[in-house]
């Protein structure tokens, strides 16, 4: 009992020497990653213009066809215009006279019949009445409402014979050949959508059918309330679920790094003031503070703190202390 007891003891004062921590580990290197995101967007006309008339009338012809194709110039709705019709022939008259007089004086000038003063006022007079007829022709052009461009008329508010201001809506024209996709992204990825960008989209009450788009524009600087930049894309597909108005989920791959160094998820340590990496040296640690980037499932891009051909912990991070010895059983890469 006593020899027992004695061996126990000399046992017990003896340091307890610890083996290396066994872990996993990750060699750094150069890989390519991009964020992606999804923002809400919603499909717009290409143009879309209310068409109202320049001057007050009554319609005396309507050619409104609800949601027809309409050409360009066509002619959609007269007002009544029969007194500015009269005033045109009375000036156009006058004009034939006032040219007959001019063309006289001009003969009469050249053997000084009469004087130049006298010839100049009938020029004059020719001129005046031109500028009147072209002026009263402006004033019939106000009374018709025509296409501005090729387009789909929507619903008509107006019936033949009623009498409409300025103010009111005749119909709606919109450009439907081609639609605009508008969204708007984080400050962050300003710089990354610039006009010419592909972007994919799919709608929201679709069938799941991707569609594509185009940058046309970005809003030149950023809402000071949401920070975030507005972007106008230009569809130029057709299918028939692709109508003005609805919502669309916009799908963005940014941020593309050819170059960028990527560790683990789960070799990021976050702490309060800074995010660490636990750095293999030879058999020991250290533990270094990083940048981080771009993040997706799996792994974290580290902007500053790491170099290629770095080893980083990937396993037992909670076990290990600085300047702990290490072995690392498995090196793994992208």
């Amino acid at each position: 009992m006593s020899c027992k007891s004695k061996k126990e003891n000399q046992t017990a004062g003896r340091p307890r020497v610890q083996g290396p921590i066994v872990a996993d580990g990750f060699r750094v290197a150069k890989s390519s990653i991009s964020e992606k995101i999804e923002v809400p967007g919603s499909l717009l006309p290409f143009e879309e213009t209310q068409l109202r008339a320049e001057v007050g009338g009554r319609i005396v012809a309507l050619n409104i066809n609800e949601g027809s194709i309409v050409q360009k110039g066509t002619l959609l709705v007269k007002l009544f215009d029969q007194d500015l019709q009269a005033q045109l022939k009375k000036l156009q008259v006058q004009l034939k006279i006032k040219e007959k007089t001019e063309e006289r004086n001009r003969e009469l000038v050249k053997i000084n019949g009469i004087s130049q003063q006298d010839y100049d006022l009938a020029a004059l007079d020719v001129e005046n009445l031109k500028a009147d007829i072209e002026s009263t022709q402006i004033a019939i052009s106000k009374t018709e409402i025509r296409a501005p461009y090729t387009g789909k008329v929507g619903l008509r508010n107006v019936s033949l014979g009623s009498y409409i201001a300025p103010t009111d809506i005749v119909t709606t024209i919109r450009q439907v050949d081609q639609l605009k996709l508008e969204f708007s992204v984080p400050e962050k990825y300003a710089k990354d959508l610039q006009k010419g960008y592909t972007v994919s989209f799919k709608i929201d009450a679709g069938g799941g059918q991707s569609h594509k788009a185009t940058v046309l524009a970005t809003e030149s600087s950023v809402d000071q309330n949401t920070r975030t930049l507005k972007i106008r894309a230009v569809v130029n597909e057709r299918h028939a679920e692709l109508v003005p108005g609805v919502f669309a989920k916009v799908n963005l791959q940014l941020g593309q790094n050819s170059n960028a160094l990527l560790v683990p998820t789960q070799a990021i340590i976050p702490t309060a003031r800074e995010k660490q990496v636990i750095l293999l040296r030879r058999d020991s640690v250290v533990f270094t503070p990083v940048e981080t980037g771009i993040r997706d499932s799996a792994y974290v891009q580290i902007i500053n703190g790491l170099k290629p051909g770095d080893t980083v912990i990937t396993s037992g991070l909670m076990a290990i202390r600085p300047n702990s010895k290490v072995k690392v059983t498995k090196v793994s890469t992208l």
